[in-house]
């Protein structure tokens, strides 16, 4: 008798599919549902750093940490340490820990989002529940596809992350480009191989405007961007500092967060440099109709001013430029931070007296 024939192997799921929950997204709420303060934040971080070294700080209130070399230590999977933050968190520093766990940062981030306030989401490893998982879910789910993306996809009827796993990635390549369209086949089908690399809080500074009202006036918050990039030049070179990265965290109404980030072409603490990269950060965001509830600055991948080179030019304008800052900056040390403040931030001026029209001559 001959034997049957042998099934042909499954092949193996993708590694970042695979791979064991072990990516914590923790967002960090006071008890009145509030943003945290940058002191707490920093005091949160270091409850962190008690599980593992591996953390990115994600100012204002969230951090990514990848807890995969504590589980044998705590005798705990990543989800029963989500559980020990939370309680920590809440004990010691009266702060609600929103977090999810999930095989890496994409699927912990969108677990966090899913889970309830002061709560815990975590998405099963097998590759199985991570596609039943992002299934019906808007494009604009998956990170890094912005609403232009979004539009570019849902006109090709791919509006859900399921049916972007199901579309060959030589059609989203046509779609969204090469690379980027490489990148959203594989988040598609819960791959981020996007490892989670430890950044120090101390090396950046933020700054953060917090609308009285919801925000749908793009000219009101590029002023508020002016204002923040301002104030963070003048604190770099206070420092003695330049930054070589920018990144914009927009949170909305709904208190759904966007973050993103953006190298500069060199270090610098030029206030107009810092703001030409933040107006660059939120045209590219696409808000035309958003409800902005907050905007929020931070130059990050410090190093000190000396040595960053200043690009050499024959505008006279540029240097005109410098020349204004450093005398603010005087203005500045003399009589106060608020001595000194961007016109155009101000908004425009307000409408004066309507002059009495003279009589006409006979």
């Amino acid at each position: 008798m001959s034997p049957a024939p042998e099934r042909p192997a499954a092949p193996p799921p993708p590694a970042g599919a695979r791979r064991p929950p072990g990516t914590l997204y923790v967002r960090f709420r006071t008890a009145g549902d509030e943003p945290v303060g940058a002191a707490q934040y920093e005091q949160l971080l270091g409850l962190l750093g008690q599980f593992t070294p591996v953390i990115r700080a994600l100012p204002p209130d969230a951090a990514l940490a990848d807890v995969r070399g504590a589980l044998r230590y705590f005798d705990r999977d990543a989800a029963g340490i989500a559980a020990l933050i939370r309680l920590r968190a809440l004990a010691w520093h009266g702060v609600r820990c929103t977090i999810g766990v999930g095989g890496n940062p994409q699927l912990a981030r969108i677990a966090a989002q899913d889970a309830p306030p002061g709560g815990i989401r975590s998405v099963p490893a097998d590759p199985r529940s991570v596609a039943a998982f992002l299934d019906r879910r808007p494009a604009s789910a998956l990170y890094g596809v912005g609403p232009a993306a979004a539009r570019a996809l849902s006109a090709y009827g791919l509006d859900s992350v399921g049916r972007i796993a199901a579309a060959p990635p030589a059609t989203l390549q046509r779609i969204l480009g090469a690379r980027t369209g490489r990148v959203v086949s594989e988040r598609a089908r819960g791959i981020d191989p996007t490892p989670v690399t430890p950044n120090a809080a101390a090396r950046s500074l933020a700054a953060e405007h917090r609308f009285a009202h919801d925000e749908l006036d793009p000219d009101r918050r590029r002023r508020a961007l002016l204002s923040l990039a301002d104030e963070l030049g003048a604190r770099l070179r206070a420092s003695g500092q330049a930054a070589r990265a920018l990144t914009l965290t927009v949170r909305y109404a709904d208190r759904s967060t966007t973050t993103r980030t953006r190298r500069l072409d060199a270090p610098t603490a030029h206030g107009p440099a810092l703001t030409a990269a933040a107006y660059a950060l939120h045209t590219a965001l696409g808000l035309q109709r958003a409800r902005v509830r907050m905007l929020a600055l931070r130059a990050e991948d410090l190093c000190r001013a000396e040595r960053a080179a200043r690009q050499l030019t024959f505008d006279s304008a540029d240097d005109k430029a410098h020349r204004v800052e450093a005398a603010v900056d005087r203005a500045r040390a003399r009589f106060g931070t608020a001595a000194v403040r961007p016109a155009a931030a101000l908004g425009p001026a307000a409408p004066g007296p309507a002059r009495p029209s003279r009589p006409a001559r006979p």
